[in-house]
């Protein structure tokens, strides 16, 4: 259960919690008609900071506009909305959920006559697959249920409707005993989690699916990318084949909910020796230290809370 905050944005004002209600024939009820980002705020010595605010929302147009779903708000409104929305809350660390949806209007599969709804929220999230996972690694399973094909939905939007297809995947993970999923692409190869990008380590490399696997461009996975540049370990984009879950020295999930969350083992497979990685201890320790604030923000990957932010002009 959520711990309401006292503020929702809705449409460019600040409404009660309790009255961000949605009417039961909005187009979002029946066919998915949404798009949304998840996004962190963390807690730093100098205050609460988002993380790579700007990267969420240039997804979250992008998604938009793959669905041709105009709303009237600039991404410096948007970005200046969630920081006030941190603010008006009195929030010091906070989970932040921007939707955009097709609202109430005709109920029909056409779409393009119901208005756009937008809100955003923000509440206190821990960690995604629980605060042991991040050291002891979690177990998981290679999923009966195969990620969305090429040109069905399109998977570089960050849609609604595609995580029917990830709820299956997670129903039946921990409905078996595990705490997550990891699909293959219509072709038999490693796509990603239900909710998290996935990468695998193999005698110092590491390993992601790329793009083309039905793979969310996540902002995490390009944080990751980053991060292992800048600690000299190479990362290859490759097409992964299921087996390699098994034979991996190190396997981790990446996302804005999971973080970076070590793998112990794939379909009770144990990975490496069934523990953290040192390639994932590292680049976990990065991760947390740049979004925590104990290193400087050397990527300009933290938006300060009390700050209003530049235009993008």
């Amino acid at each position: 259960m959520l711990k309401p905050t006292e503020k929702i944005w809705h449409n460019g004002r600040f409404i009660n919690w309790d009255d961000a209600k949605v009417h039961v024939l909005s187009h979002v009820i029946h066919y998915g008609s949404s798009i949304f980002e998840g996004i962190r705020c963390y807690e730093t010595a100098t205050g609460p900071a988002i993380f790579r605010l700007h990267e969420h929302l240039r997804r979250l147009f992008d998604s938009a506009h793959i669905y041709r779903m105009d709303f009237p708000f600039t991404h410096e409104q948007v970005a200046e909305a969630m920081l006030e929305l941190v603010r008006v809350n009195k929030m010091r660390a906070c989970y932040l959920r921007p939707v955009v949806f097709r609202s109430y209007g005709d109920v029909g599969v056409n779409p393009l006559k119901n208005p756009i709804d937008a809100y955003i929220a923000c509440w206190e999230w821990g960690k995604y697959l629980g605060d042991e996972a991040l050291a002891s690694g979690v177990d998981v399973c290679v999923s009966s249920w195969t990620r969305i094909a090429p040109n069905t939905l399109p998977a570089l939007a960050k849609a609604g409707a595609n995580y029917m297809n990830s709820q299956l995947m997670k129903m039946q993970a921990i409905t078996d005993g595990y705490s997550e999923a990891i699909a293959l692409d219509s072709n038999g190869y490693v796509s990603e989690g239900s909710g998290e990008n996935v990468f695998l380590v193999r005698d110092g490399k590491i390993l992601t699916p790329p793009l083309g696997a039905s793979v969310l461009p996540g902002i995490t996975r390009n944080t990751i990318v980053q991060l292992a540049q800048d600690l000299s370990t190479p990362v290859v984009e490759t097409i992964i084949p299921r087996e390699m879950l098994y034979i991996a020295d190190e396997v981790f999930f990446s996302g804005t909910a999971a973080e970076v969350t070590p793998v112990r083992s794939v379909d009770r497979i144990k990975v490496g020796k069934g523990e953290r990685g040192p390639v994932t201890e590292k680049i976990q320790r990065e991760f947390f230290a740049l979004v925590n604030g104990t290193k400087p923000d050397r990527h300009g990957w933290l938006s300060p809370v009390g700050q209003k932010q530049p235009s993008l002009a």
